[in-house]
C-alpha cells in the first residue's frame, strides 16, 4: 500500500528528519532486491544485522529506511533518509509488523489465514485460484509464510483487493497465534495435522495439533473456519464455533468429494457434491491429498456467493507451483519435482501420486525429512518400508537421515550423500518410461540434483 513517511511514521512511532511528504511504494527487508522508492527495514536476522545494509539499501534507491534510535549512524548514510524507532528486542521487526498490522486494518476488508502442516501453500493456491474468479485477490508471494514473510505480505495491500487470501506457518506453539494477531483473518482455512517440527513440541502431534488450532482460536466470533472433516485433529477444531467441512469421507462435509480417480501424470477426477448438487471436477495436480486442498478451495468459494461450477471452472487451469508437483519429461522419463518440502504424510501421499502415474519403473529420490525429532531414523524407515510396500522399484535416499529410509525399503534401497550426487545417479540411470519422484526437506536442496540432467530451470534455478 502507498503511504507517505509522515504516514508511517505515525504509525510505528518513528522520529527523525525525513521528508514527511515522501512517499512509499514498497516494503523491503533485503538490500539485495529492494526497489526504488521502497522503505527498507534493518531488521535482525539470526545470522545478520539488517543495520550493516542500510546504505546499499539507499544507494539502491530506497526512500528510507527505518533502524533503531541506537544505531550510530555512519558518515555515509544521510540522517534525513532514516525513521527512528526506540530501541528495544526486535523493535525494527516489531515495527514492520505494526506497520503491517494498521495497513491491514485500514484496509479492512475479509482476510482469509491459510494453514496446515502439509500442503498449506498448494491449498492458498486453490483459495486463491478460486476467488479470483471473482474477485481481486492479494495471496500471499510463495510461502512467505512467517513472522518476516506475513508483515511483507499484508503490505503488498491495495485499496482494490477485495480479499487477501494468507498463509500462516509455524515450527513452535504460539507462532500462528502471533501472527493472527497482525493480520486478524475473517476466515480460517486448516487443511491437516501431520508429524512435522516435532524436535519443538515435546507433546508430539498433540502438540502440532494445537498450535493450528491458534489461527481457529483467532477468530471472532462470527469468523468462519473451513476445517478437514477426514483429519481426526482438524475435524474437532469447529466445536462451538461456525464452522464449514470438507473432505472425503467425514459424514460432517458439506463439500463433499466422491469417485475420485487418478487420472495418472494429469492429475485427478471427481464429483463435488455440495449443497444439493453433483459436479465433475478435474484438477492438474497430482494424488488424493491435493483434492482436500481442492476442496478447501470449493468451500471457501461457496461461502463467498461463487457457484460450485464456477469454482470448479476455476481450479480446472490451476497449475502445479514451483517445486510442488512440476513435471518435467527429459529423455523419456517422466521427473515429478515435489522437492519444496516433506514430511512423513506428505513423502507417503506423494508416493501414492508416483504409483498411479503408468511406467516402466517407479523410482523415488526421497531426502532427508528434517525436524523430526528423535524417532527421525524409526519415520524415515517407515516411509521406506510403505514405499517397498507399494511396488516402488528403486528407492533413492539422500542425505543424513534417509539412510534410515532406505533400510527400510531393503534391496530396492540406494544410499547418496548429496544431491548433486542423486544427479548423476539419474544421469546414469534414468531410462525411458520411468516415473520419478523427487521429494525432500527444504534444507537438503533436492532440487540440485536437477542441474546434472541440464534441468536447472526446472529446479527453480
Amino acid at each position: 500500500m502507498m503511504l507517505t513517511l509522515g504516514q508511517v511514521a505515525d504509525w510505528i512511532h518513528a522520529e527523525g528528519d525525513f521528508d514527511l511528504q515522501t512517499k512509499v511504494f514498497g516494503y523491503s527487508i533485503d538490500s539485495r532486491t529492494v526497489a526504488a522508492g521502497e522503505l527498507f527495514f534493518a531488521v535482525m536476522g539470526e545470522r545478520f544485522d539488517g543495520h550493516e545494509f542500510v546504505e546499499t539499501a539507499l544507494k539502491a534507491g530506497a526512500a528510507a529506511a527505518v533502524v533503531s534510535t541506537h544505531w550510530v549512524v555512519p558518515a555515509e548514510v544521510d540522517p534525513c533518509k532514516l525513521l527512528r524507532v526506540p530501541e528495544s528486542e526486535d523493535c525494527v521487526l516489531k515495527a514492520l509488523q505494526g506497520l503491517a498490522h494498521k495497513v491491514r486494518q485500514h484496509w479492512g476488508k475479509r482476510l482469509i489465514g491459510i494453514t496446515g502442516s502439509a500442503g498449506k501453500t498448494t491449498t492458498k493456491e486453490c483459495v486463491a485460484a478460486v476467488l479470483s474468479a471473482q474477485f481481486e485477490v492479494l495471496k500471499s508471494a510463495g510461502n512467505l509464510n512467517n513472522g518476516f514473510g506475513v508483515p511483507l505480505q499484508l503490505l503488498r495491500l491495495q485499496p482494490e483487493h477485495e480479499v487477501a487470501v494468507i498463509e500462516m506457518g509455524m515450527n513452535h506453539a504460539g507462532e500462528i497465534a502471533a501472527l493472527a494477531k497482525i493480520a486478524e483473518p475473517d476466515w480460517a482455512v486448516v487443511s491437516n495435522v501431520a508429524p512435522v517440527h516435532l524436535e519443538h513440541f515435546a507433546d508430539g502431534i498433540a502438540g502440532i495439533a494445537a498450535a493450528k488450532f491458534e489461527l481457529v482460536q483467532s477468530l471472532r466470533p462470527d469468523g468462519v473456519a473451513f476445517l478437514n472433516a477426514d483429519d481426526p485433529y482438524v475435524s474437532t477444531f469447529g466445536r462451538g464455533r461456525e464452522a464449514r467441512y470438507f473432505g472425503l469421507r467425514g459424514a460432517s462435509a458439506t463439500v463433499l468429494a466422491t469417485d475420485v480417480v487418478s487420472a495418472g501424470a494429469d492429475g485427478m477426477r471427481f464429483t463435488v457434491e455440495a449443497g444439493g448438487e453433483r459436479v465433475a471436477a478435474s484438477i492438474a495436480l497430482l494424488g488424493e491429498h491435493n483434492v482436500y486442498n481442492a476442496l478447501a478451495g470449493i468451500a471457501v468459494g461457496l461461502e463467498s456467493g461463487m457457484t460450485l461450477q464456477a469454482c470448479i471452472d476455476a481450479l480446472a487451469v490451476l497449475q502445479p507451483s514451483d517445486k510442488r508437483g512440476e513435471q518435467v519429461v527429459w529423455r523419456g522419463a517422466r521427473i515429478i519435482n515435489d522437492s519444496y518440502n516433506s514430511n512423513p504424510r506428505a513423502l507417503d501421499a506423494m508416493v501414492d501420486a508416483l504409483m498411479a502415474v503408468e511406467a516402466t519403473r517407479h523410482i523415488v529420490i526421497a531426502g532427508e525429512m528434517l525436524e523430526l525429532g528423535p524417532d527421525a531414523d524409526v519415520l524415515h524407515a517407515e516411509c521406506g518400508a510403505y514405499m517397498l510396500s507399494r511396488g516402488v522399484d528403486v528407492v533413492l535416499g539422500v542425505r543424513g537421515h534417509a539412510a534410515a529410509l532406505v533400510q527400510g525399503a531393503g534391496d530396492r534401497g540406494v544410499f547418496v550423500a548429496s544431491p548433486e550426487d542423486a544427479g548423476m545417479w539419474m544421469l546414469a540411470n534414468l531410462r525411458e518410461g520411468d516415473a520419478v519422484l523427487l521429494k525432500a526437506s527444504r534444507g537438503v536442496r533436492l532440487e540440485r540434483s536437477l542441474v546434472a540432467l541440464g534441468l536447472g530451470a526446472a529446479a527453480g534455478h
